[in-house]
């Protein structure tokens, strides 16, 4: 017989080193994948809320026991008319209108009066509707998202 001289041994420790190899990038690759299905699921989370807060401030508006809290709101004009600054702080203020609002379930909800137009859609002629923006935001963990809607009520 002739020697191997351990040939067998050494083929087998390369077989083993490889699928070694192919075996821990598939587990990072699973672990990857892990994480990234969490975090798309904490963002529809976060939509989630975010539409519900945004449905919530459209409900108030909607509200006819809401009509003397919104008749006391100002129409916003210049710089305090822009997108509200939903990066900073997000803690609920009193009164109804241009103040963060808790949405029940979570979230957060601005409304904000642009002022009135006769331009809406389903407008009867000579009409007009008052315009509110509603600015939802809800966060979770490291995911924030904010919605917006205009929002048309019929004066």
């Amino acid at each position: 017989m002739k020697r191997q001289d351990g040939m067998a041994l050494f083929v087998s420790l390369i077989f083993l080193l490889l699928l070694t190899i192919i075996g821990v990038a598939a587990m990072q690759n699973a672990g990857l994948q892990e994480k990234m299905a969490g975090n798309v699921k904490i963002k529809n989370e976060t939509f989630q809320l975010a539409e519900r807060a945004l449905r919530e401030g459209e409900n108030f508006i909607a509200a006819p026991a809401n009509e003397s809290a919104l008749a006391a709101c100002t129409t916003c004009t210049g710089d305090n008319c822009r997108v509200p600054d939903f990066s900073g702080d997000l803690t609920e203020g009193s009164g109804a209108c241009d103040v963060w609002k808790t949405a029940s379930g979570g979230g957060v909800y601005k409304l904000q009066q642009l002022g009135t137009s006769s331009n809406a859609v389903n407008v009867q002629n000579g009409s007009s509707v008052m315009l509110y923006r509603v600015t939802a935001v809800a966060t979770k963990g490291n995911a924030r998202t904010a919605l917006e809607s205009i929002y048309a009520h019929s004066n």
